[in-house]
């Protein structure tokens, strides 16, 4: 079996060895995870998990990493197969040392590297460039494989490729191994091997790669690889970020993008100020992007080293901030351990800042429509037929199209409906577009190809995702809509949205408008999200359901009776309904804690009906409030300018009372 087939399996049985790794890592780190530490390393993790911003990068670094994305995008589904444009990996050998006598006669060895080069290359065109390094009991072939036996993480970088969301560029996945893999066993050994690398790497590797390939060098002088720079990063997961930490201590004349990945050299921040003045270099002259996850044994030293550089060393160590740029940025992704799942994701988020397909001329079709943001003079059906959202587009807004009036975003109105907001209307449908655009989830179908032939409505459900925290908890939103037609637009995707930016997972469901259907069509969301809530890495632990008008009784219903009453199979219930505006008045004393909004002037929901209901969940001994808003009519969504404004937050609020 080749090594890079067992990649799984060699990343997996470093659990194996996971207390020596820990005991290491706490040697080499100025501070442990235990105690005080711990606590620490949990307070600083906001400060990590930073706001978007733009690296306004200066010295000889030329590129444009472009928003620092406030969360790790997930790799999109069907990416781990082949794509239909695939690059090419090549073999590339040659001459070197070994690491312990480096430059001496008698020790000269012949190496080889393994050379991602991208579909279409063109030796007449510049391509940056990623060295990519493996990690513990691994070599050359492990991170994307062979010509003949290519990784997931090789189709990963394929299909990226081709969908514009990272520009071609050359990835190089050598070996810090002096003669095979099994140096990589040796923990000791592993390290003094990637405390040596950096000559190889420096005076070897890269001219004989840049001497072959197209890249932003102009020949393989010190001088010209120092002027290209800003054109080349180092990376690696595991051993292989200690690599890179290497890397950036020896190489910043060579490299300005720097990707370490689970895995620290205990450095303070102190001696990391000293080797960036030691090279001639200052804050402006390079970017370190650091990943791991919280179930990593490597996460707690890890999260250390990155913190202390800031807070020891502020003049040459910046987090990006909402106030100012920065040059390190730091991402955690909840429950994610120290294995290939975790490596090759860390990878693609990596490449999609350093090499955003959007900032290259000529992207793939994503960068393309990334170019164009919707406005309130957008026409409804641009929107809907927007190739960013593949073939959902169309139940953004009412496949119903009878109930709905307006051509335009701005101009958009719904059966039944008041006070719609335009800009949120606009809001959501970049916020969407953007989300597709960078590959992220953004819609799921809930039904199978096969049940959806046999029924052909159920080709206009699903569900519309907007990511909220990794691991936070989730929400389920239901549009009205008199069960005639569903009014996401107005009554789900705003709420929807806005939960999202309060840290939460939501869910808009697109369902089939009748009232038995559409409590199918939520049962069997319900279960989907519990099946795949690890997938989706969201918690749907006190998970709360809500609605307004049909969608609100939607909510009720099935927080009364249960998925299982539904044809789907039995669920946890909600810790919480919020059903607005809907005069359902009947009670059965298994409600879940309920809160409630209607407005005096409600023609459709008469808010007496709603007190009444409210006050006899109250007697049952269940939770439940009510607010009643004077004059205003049916439907007012999230009530933006009304005195409905601000009745969100106050459901959270009741939502988080009963998770207490």
């Amino acid at each position: 079996m080749a090594v890079h087939e067992i990649a799984g399996h060699v990343l997996g049985a470093v659990l194996a060895f996971a207390a020596i790794m820990a005991v290491c890592f706490a040697l080499t780190s100025c501070a442990t995870a235990s105690g005080s530490a711990q606590q620490e390393t949990k307070q600083g993790e906001e400060a990590l998990l930073n706001d978007n911003q733009t690296y306004e990068n200066g010295g000889n670094a030329s590129y444009d990493a472009g928003a620092i994305p406030q969360e790790l995008e997930r790799i999109p589904d069907g990416y781990r197969t082949s794509a239909n444009h695939a690059g090419t990996m090549e073999k590339l050998t040659y001459q070197t040392y070994d690491s312990f006598n480096y430059g001496i006669a008698g020790h000269e060895l012949q190496k080889t590297a393994w050379v991602y080069v991208p579909y279409g290359y063109d030796a007449e065109q510049r391509y940056d460039v990623l060295y990519l390094s493996h990690g513990g009991w691994s070599d050359e072939t492990t991170q994307l494989g062979t010509d003949a036996n290519p990784s997931a993480l090789k189709h990963v970088l394929d299909h990226a490729i081709e969908d514009g969301l990272i520009r071609p560029l050359i990835v190089v996945c050598p070996t810090y191994n002096n003669l095979n893999g099994d140096d990589s066993w040796d923990y000791s050994l592993a390290l003094q091997l990637t405390a040596n690398f950096h000559n190889e790497l420096a005076n070897d590797l890269i001219p004989a790669v840049e001497a072959k390939y197209s890249t932003y060098a102009d020949g393989t002088t010190s001088e010209a690889l120092a002027a290209s720079r800003g054109h080349r990063a180092f990376g690696g997961f595991s051993m292989g970020s200690v690599n890179t930490w290497h890397a950036f201590e020896n190489c910043l004349d060579y490299f300005s993008m720097f990707v370490p990945m689970s895995g620290g050299a205990g450095w303070t921040g102190r001696q990391m100020e000293d080797i960036v003045r030691a090279q001639g270099f200052g804050p402006n002259d390079f970017f370190i992007y650091g990943m791991s996850g919280t179930g990593d044994f490597a996460y707690p030293s890890f999260c250390q080293q990155v913190l202390r550089l800031s807070r020891e060393a502020p003049d040459t160590f910046t987090l990006a901030d909402s106030l100012n740029a920065g040059n390190v940025a730091f991402r955690v992704r909840e429950g994610y351990e120290h294995n290939q799942i975790a490596c090759d994701e860390y990878t693609y988020n990596g490449m999609r800042l350093f090499f955003n397909g959007a900032h290259a001329n000529g992207a793939g079709n994503r960068a393309e429509v990334s170019q164009a943001a919707f406005t309130r003079e957008t026409s409804i059906d641009e929107v809907a037929s927007d190739p960013a959202f593949g073939n959902w587009g169309r139940l953004l807004f009412p496949v119903q199209r009878g109930y709905m009036t307006g051509s335009t975003l701005g101009s958009l109105g719904l059966s039944w409906y008041n006070y719609i907001d335009p800009d949120m209307t606009v809001e959501v449908c970049n916020y969407l577009r953007n989300r597709a655009v960078a590959g992220e989830t953004s819609f799921i179908d809930i039904y199978t190809d096969e049940e959806k032939a046999a029924d052909p409505a159920k080709a206009d459900t699903g569900l519309v995702f907007f990511r909220g925290d990794a691991g936070g908890r989730t929400a389920i939103v239901n549009a009205g809509g008199g069960f005639a037609y569903v009014g996401a637009m107005h009554d789900s995707f705003p709420h929807c949205l806005e939960l999202s930016k309060r840290g939460y997972n939501a869910f808009a469901l697109i369902y089939r408008p009748s009232a038995q259907t559409a409590c199918e069509d939520l049962a069997r969301a319900i279960a989907y999200l519990h099946e795949h809530a690890d997938e989706l890495g969201i918690s749907m632990d006190g998970y709360s359901l809500w609605g307004g008008s049909a969608g609100a009784r939607m909510a009720a219903w099935l927080g009364m009776y249960g998925a299982e009453n539904f044809g789907a199979p039995a669920c946890p219930r909600p810790a919480a309904c919020i059903v607005n505006y809907t005069g359902l008045s009947g009670t059965t004393g298994t409600e879940p804690p309920t809160y409630s909004a209607v407005g005096t002037s409600d023609w459709i929901a008469d808010w007496r009906t709603m007190q009444s209901r409210i006050d006899r969940i109250r007697a049952n001994g269940t939770s439940a409030e009510i607010e009643v808003f004077d004059g205003l009519l049916h439907g007012f969504g999230l009530g933006t300018g009304t005195a409905a404004e601000g009745w969100l937050d106050r459901a959270v609020a009741f939502w988080e009372q009963q998770l207490s």
